[in-house]
């Protein structure tokens, strides 16, 4: 309104004006109106939308409008739309339109690479895609070969492109037909590892038996122990194992040599636990040994349980172990001392988790407890589950508990709540055997002979992995192990419906 003022016109005179451009817009004046229509869109100095009030300015653009003929109308819209279509990120420096496109989800971020080049130069800033794959849970980058040359393609999108390929084919892709390595006869295995392309599984037929995870080869059989094997851990080309003949041994995963036989224990060996060249063993004598790998000596003795130890967990500093006698207790192994005897549990304690921080124990008491390994307390009481907690996993603040009521749940060690359960229709029929989790799936195993995938975040079903026929009539998965794109499950029977054998399936992309 101001440069009118400067002309001598006054607020009376500007309503009057468009008041006649709206009476000739109802008579058809069409050229007057274009020409009241290009003083009010396109010579702002002139200022007649603010002699008016808001509601009257709308009022007045109303009428003008809806005078027009379709042509008028078009010719309109191809005047103001490029007033709408600034592209403000080529506009802006290229930090500030980085951060903007950083608060972009993924698949925007795809699409927003299609706008035009210079967006999608943007769209593969390496940083960008390296800070997307930190809060996806993707940390590692591979080699790719490059889709085509000419174009700066960014590793970390690649590597991002590839880990949401393969958690497709977890979540509902066609697996390739499962590797079937077949074993141990008819017995039962006992214990299971997977690390890199390496399988171990060990058994009560006394052996264990070294896999390749990519050809399925059975490439070396352990013998040695004279009696069944129930404990075992693996670290490179290392594999340690614990017998109900009373001792630990270590072998050469390579060669397949018995490196060191471990004496000691009188009875048998249930647990294990190893960091770096120590392994700790907890047996069925009451006692824990800390042993030196390289060497077989026995280094330290802890004595205090007055039943079988049945769960032990090492971090290099402080041993923490779960007997049958309700309690567990945490030791200073250089001193041989117990520092804490954490007492709470009205049954045996069957599963062990520690952090460093805090030491998590589930029992056939039905609970769980969550205790402070600093000072002893016990800081939360779960209850929810009907039976033992046979096995459970902790990652930073989430626990995942499988239990023998056939259900699953995952709880906040911080606050002690219950955060899902898994279960409704699609739930295990029979006890949880074994668990792992990541950032995206909970995989479960179970005595119905079905392997289950489920969605961390939100608890539901995602779908079962394995199905064996003989579920439900004495075929089982005693074992799971999984890494980022394959999955080991090691099942069989009681009753002979089932052979004793490992499948390993396969989820891994080939990113063109």
């Amino acid at each position: 309104m101001g440069c009118l003022q400067n002309h001598g016109c006054r607020c009376n005179e500007h309503k009057t004006f468009l008041a006649v451009a709206i009476v000739c817009s109802r008579v058809k004046k069409t050229s007057f109106f274009f020409f009241v229509l290009f003083l009010l869109l396109c010579v702002p100095c002139f200022g007649f939308l603010s002699a008016l009030e808001w509601p009257r300015e709308l009022l007045a653009l109303d009428e003008l409008i809806d005078c027009c003929e379709p042509p008028q109308i078009k010719h309109m819209m191809q005047v103001i739309e490029p007033q709408f279509q600034r592209d403000f990120i080529s506009l802006l420096p290229k930090e500030l339109a980085l951060y903007v496109l950083s608060f972009l989800e993924p698949r925007d971020l795809l699409r927003a690479a299609q706008t035009c080049r210079y967006w999608r130069i943007l769209a593969e800033d390496n940083l960008l895609w390296r800070e997307k794959c930190r809060n996806g849970g993707e940390l590692h980058l591979r080699k790719h070969r490059l889709p085509s040359p000419g174009f700066m393609y960014s590793p970390w999108k690649l590597a991002f492109l590839r880990q949401h390929r393969i958690d497709m084919n977890w979540r509902n892709g066609d697996a390739r037909p499962p590797k079937v390595l077949k074993g141990h006869d008819d017995h039962v295995i006992t214990c299971l590892q997977f690390c890199g392309n390496r399988i171990v599984s060990g058994s009560d037929d006394n052996t264990l038996k070294v896999w390749s995870a990519v050809t399925g080869e059975c490439v070396q059989t352990l013998v040695g122990h004279t009696g069944g094997v129930w404990s075992s851990q693996m670290r490179d080309n290392i594999i340690i194992s614990g017998s109900t003949d009373r001792t630990l041994k270590v072998w050469n995963a390579d060669t397949g040599e018995c490196v060191h036989t471990l004496y000691g224990h009188t009875s048998t060996v249930r647990c294990m636990h190893l960091h770096d060249t120590r392994v700790v063993s907890g047996s069925r004598d009451a006692t824990l040994r800390l042993w030196d790998i390289e060497t077989g000596q026995c280094l330290h003795v802890l004595m205090g349980h007055v039943a079988a130890v049945r769960c032990v967990q090492y971090d290099g500093h402080k041993v923490v172990s779960g007997a049958y006698d309700y309690t567990v207790k945490v030791w200073d192994p250089e001193t041989e001392s117990c520092t804490h005897t954490l007492q709470g549990h009205t049954n045996r304690v069957y599963s062990l988790q520690f952090d460093g921080t805090h030491i998590v124990s589930g029992s056939l008491d039905t609970s769980i407890r969550v205790w402070d390994a600093e000072s002893g307390n016990c800081l939360h009481t779960l209850m929810g589950h009907q039976s033992l907690t046979s096995g459970m996993e902790l990652r930073d603040n989430i626990l995942v508990s499988g239990n023998a009521d056939s259900t699953v749940k995952i709880w906040d060690i911080k606050t002690g709540q219950c955060l899902q359960t898994l279960q409704g229709p699609s739930k295990h029929q029979s006890a949880v055997t074994c668990l792992q989790f990541s950032s995206k799936f909970v995989v479960t195993s179970s005595d119905d002979g079905t392997v289950k995938l489920w969605d961390l975040k939100t608890g539901e079903f995602v779908r079962n992995l394995v199905a064996l026929e003989s579920g439900g009539s004495g075929g089982v998965v005693w074992r799971i192990r999984a890494s980022n794109t394959k999955l080991v499950c090691a099942v069989g029977s009681r009753n002979g419906t089932e052979e004793t054998k490992l499948l390993v399936l396969d989820f891994d992309v080939d990113l063109k």
